[in-house]
């Protein structure tokens, strides 16, 4: 099975230890940036790497508190950026999205409901903690399948056609939420205002703990299939002379996609354009491979979330800035770019 043309091995192997290098820089200012600065003597001192240990309160604060958010933020951020290269890769489309297709905005409105809802249904105790991420997983899988179904004919799914529909279940998800914050109580209002601008403020132990064997498992899943979403580049039908079953490989990857989406915004709402603007960037200086292309969107989608989780802690300090509304001013104004460059073009791949 022929592969896409590989970027230069020195090329590729500055990318890749570039993207570590931000990525333990970006670990190391997540964890002695906030409230209470951190040195890095001290960090080191809390993981018992220095000759004398850190202070309780600092072992408390970078363990406790900003230990698990920043471990969730790049895995999140690798999540979304693996999304998007697989999906960008199976539609053969730059400008497709997870996001794009409704999933994000499906998990939110399950996750709204469901808290709207609490003021006039009583839930059992033990399952209160669960109920509002259990629901938008269900809404994101519930808008991705109701997508796939209006998109699907005769076994062939058409990406513009998904495109059109994602943008359909966008608009009545948004609808649909609109409607729940009008019912909404001053402490639902804000915390359904979470879900909808994304944010990684309740990031511990116990969420990474759920989301970590699941997204670890989309991310060691994806790149098994980076030989045939190569030979997808050249077209549907080559693929299949070239033994890929694309309708399999299509329902592989959605699914996969699908989780990943559905859990990443279960446990910080939307954060929008990881997916779109990391593989497109990287796809400019690797090249279309998706054996290099799928790794390194981990690792740059891990470094991209973990630097705006650290502005959105400081930009507006003592206050705290969405995550996702950063995403979206990166990413809007990359997106209507997007668009110009591909304006005129026949296709768009």
């Amino acid at each position: 099975m022929p592969d896409a043309h590989p970027a230069p091995l020195s090329r590729a192997l500055i990318v890749f230890c570039g993207l570590a290098v931000l990525i333990c820089v970006a670990a190391a200012l997540g964890l002695s940036t906030g409230a209470i600065h951190v040195s890095l003597a001290d960090i080191f001192g809390t993981f018992g790497l220095a000759e004398s240990p850190a202070d309780p309160t600092t072992i408390a604060v970078v363990r406790d508190l900003r230990l698990p958010r920043v471990l969730l933020a790049l895995l999140v951020g690798a999540s979304l950026a693996c999304a998007g290269t697989a999906m960008q890769g199976l539609f053969r489309n730059p400008l497709a999205d997870p996001g794009l297709v409704g999933v994000a905005s499906g998990a939110a409105l399950g996750a709204v409901a469901t808290i709207v809802g609490s003021r006039f249904i009583a839930l059992p105790g033990p399952w209160l903690p669960f109920t509002t991420p259990l629901a938008a997983f269900c809404g994101g899988l519930i808008a991705a399948a109701l997508a796939e179904r209006l998109a699907s004919s005769a076994g062939y799914t058409r990406s513009s056609t998904l495109l059109l529909a994602g943008l359909a279940i966008n608009a009545i998800a948004g609808a649909g939420i609109g409607l729940l914050t009008q019912l909404a109580g001053d402490a639902a209002l804000r915390e359904a205002m979470f879900w909808l601008f994304g944010s990684l403020s309740k990031s511990g132990w116990t969420e990474l703990s759920v989301a970590g064997p699941i997204l670890t498992a989309v991310l060691v899943l994806l790149p098994r299939d980076a030989r045939a979403l190569n030979a997808l580049l050249l077209g549907e039908s080559e693929a299949m002379h070239l033994g890929v079953n694309v309708a399999a490989l299509r329902r592989r990857l959605t699914l996969l996609i699908v989780v990943a989406v559905a859990t990443c915004v279960a446990l910080t709402g939307i954060i929008g354009f990881v997916g779109l603007i990391v593989p497109h960037l990287l796809r400019l200086t690797l090249g279309p491979d998706h054996r290099l292309l799928i790794p390194a969107s981990a690792l740059g989608g891990a470094a991209l979330l973990a630097f705006a989780d650290i502005a959105s802690r400081t930009l507006l300090a003592p206050a705290e800035t969405p995550v996702g509304i950063l995403t979206a001013l990166i990413g809007g104004p990359f997106f209507l770019g997007l668009l110009i460059h591909l304006r005129g073009r026949a296709e768009a791949w």
